[in-house]
């Protein structure tokens, strides 16, 4: 049985339910472009909000995480991760969460205990030393040689303030060697499969800790690294989950992995993320700013790599890598099967596109050398990341003629790209705990009312298309087939703010989800939502099923203004607004 399913199953009998796996671009978090962990999507409960599937919860999430896109290539790094993770909402705590992840592990996994180690949080001035935690691993059979004590790396905190905690974390031995006596988490062969977060503290601006009075357990496991662990291969793309798909590459390109492992570990990788990126119901194609950007640069660095192992880039051998990466994934992701057809079109287009723009880098560097002189670092850099021209290929066509890359001059500029790609990518991720501050909730409302204000002015077949908030604007994408007037966008803002000025309340009301349906309450992915839902209403003139935070009262979110209005994509529409 697949890890996910044993997973599942095993937290379902301890009294969890199962919540679906939350799109790859997450719907209210404006600190990253895609969800990064899996704790992400459950903020607003972690928060205190109340979940429709009640206190113990259990999942796998996607998620993705690009900040390390250069390192991927090696035996352990991925684009696209799925995480394992369950929850106590204020429900069970430490007792409870380690004796079943000890259970799991060596119950269900069959994992020799005598194979895994622990961390705990040692204590600082703040906060004590997690004795709970210590003791309960040693009543279960973990020896105190096999439990180390640490402080910076059993603490876990959202930002500088907020909910925060001890955590624990699982170790297992990767080696054939004997295990140690005693356990140093500084021994590399010593790999964390789990880690169990405890949120039972407050830390305040000024510094201030207090404890909590609804605590939870918050846990994450990866399931690529676990999977290869238990199948006992210490290059994932050896377990299960890539085998077949090396091997598809290696027939298709007509070379072994053991002859170029790198160049098919990022083809397997970047793919597999393009096309959970592509087949996400936030419809995101390649482009050159935020999600689409990292979606081009996934592509566009397979293709490259690609060409390395010789592939025929004209034939139609990312359909086939898609199709089967597809394949192994439908059971458990069914939008990649609802949007198949798009995943082909994206990686056929992009790679279409990326094919003239390779040939348009070639007519770039006969320019730059025509007068024979050497390829400074500026250039380099402008062949990779305009033209995608890795600095191999530049080296290589520079050497033919005789001429010399300024290679530490390319390194500066690449390091200044990586930054702000990383940047661009990663965003500043805070445990998402930190976010929701008083005027992003502003902004959440705010969009309710947009919406319901651009089915009154432009048509009531408007519907969200997907949205972004941060701390200085709202942006709103919604379905049109047209450019919005002056009018239009004048009638839609004198609405908003006709409705903030009568002060309507904003309520909210837990309910079924076909009841929700039938009530008239309206949703961008209506699949993603669990069976219990909540719905938000503003007065009679918006009723959405949203996971919330909203103002109480409109009247507090001042004056809506127009910024912009543009194309999104083919029928697609985009409002950045303000409130004043």
């Amino acid at each position: 049985m697949n890890l996910k399913d044993l997973y599942i199953n095993f937290f379902v009998s301890k009294g969890h339910k199962q919540i679906p796996s939350a799109p790859v671009v997450p719907e209210n978090d404006p600190s990253v472009l895609f969800n990064v962990a899996g704790m992400q999507p459950l903020v607003p409960y972690l928060m205190g909000q109340p979940h429709p599937y009640g206190t113990r919860l259990c999942d796998y999430q996607k998620c993705i995480r690009t900040n390390d896109l250069d390192a991927t290539g090696d035996t352990t790094h991925h684009t696209f991760f799925e995480m394992l993770g369950n929850w106590s909402l204020g429900d069970y705590f430490k007792e409870e969460s380690i004796e079943w992840s000890l259970e799991f592990l060596t119950k269900v996994l069959n994992i020799p205990v005598d194979k895994l180690a622990v961390t705990v949080f040692a204590g600082n001035k703040d906060i004590p030393f997690d004795e709970i935690s210590y003791n309960k691993w040693l009543s279960l059979g973990i020896s105190s040689s096999k439990i180390a004590k640490t402080i910076e790396d059993n603490f876990w905190i959202a930002g500088e303030s907020g909910p925060c905690g001890p955590d624990t974390e699982i170790f297992y031995f990767r080696s054939e060697d004997n295990i140690p006596e005693s356990f140093d988490p500084e021994d590399e062969r010593w790999v964390e499969i789990w880690n169990n977060v405890f949120m039972e503290y407050y830390k305040d601006a000024n510094g201030d800790v207090t404890e909590l009075p609804k605590k939870n357990v918050d846990t994450g496991m990866g399931v690529e690294r676990t999977t290869a662990i238990l199948e006992g291969v210490n290059d994932n793309y050896e377990s299960s989950i890539w085998k077949d798909v090396i091997e598809l590459i290696s027939n298709i390109s007509k070379i072994k992995y053991e002859e170029n492992k790198t160049s098919m570990r990022i083809i397997a990788d970047h793919l597999r993320t393009a096309v959970f990126i592509a087949a996400d119901r936030a419809g995101i194609k390649p482009s050159n700013t935020d999600q689409g950007y990292i979606l081009r640069r996934l592509i566009r660095r397979a293709i490259r790599h690609a060409k390395m192992l010789n592939i025929d880039i004209n034939s139609d051998w990312e359909q086939k890598i898609a199709k089967l990466i597809i394949e192994k994934n439908k059971a458990y992701y069914p939008e990649i099967v609802d949007n198949e057809s798009v995943v082909y079109e994206v990686l056929k287009n992009e790679k279409i596109k990326f094919n003239r723009t390779l040939e348009k880098g070639l007519r770039e560097f006969e320019k730059a050398t025509r007068d024979n002189i050497n390829i400074d670092g500026q250039t380099a850099f402008r062949l990779f990341d305009t033209y995608g021209f890795p600095l191999e290929l530049t080296e290589e066509l520079a050497k033919e003629r005789g001429l010399k890359v300024d290679i530490e001059g390319f390194a500066l500029k690449f390091k200044a790209h990586q930054e702000l790609s990383r940047t661009s990518s990663q965003g500043k991720f805070k445990g998402g705990l930190a976010g929701n501050s008083e005027i992003e909730t502003k902004y959440h409302t705010a969009t309710h009312l947009l919406n319901a204000a651009l089915k009154v002015v432009v048509s009531s077949d408007i519907h969200q298309r997907g949205s972004n908030i941060t701390d200085e604007r709202m942006r709103f994408d919604f379905n049109c087939d047209h450019k919005l007037t002056d009018e239009e966008k004048q009638n839609i803002e004198e609405l908003v703010n006709k409705w903030i000025k009568e002060e309507i309340d904003v309520t909210s009301e837990e309910m079924n989800k076909d009841e929700a349906i039938a009530s008239g309450a309206e949703c961008m992915f209506v699949e993603k939502y669990p069976d219990r839902v909540t719905v938000y209403s503003i007065g009679n003139i918006s009723k959405e099923l949203c996971g919330g935070p909203h103002v109480k009262n409109t009247r507090v979110l001042g004056t809506f203004k127009i910024k912009k209005e543009e194309a999104s994509s083919a029928g697609v529409r985009r409002i950045k607004a303000i409130l004043e």
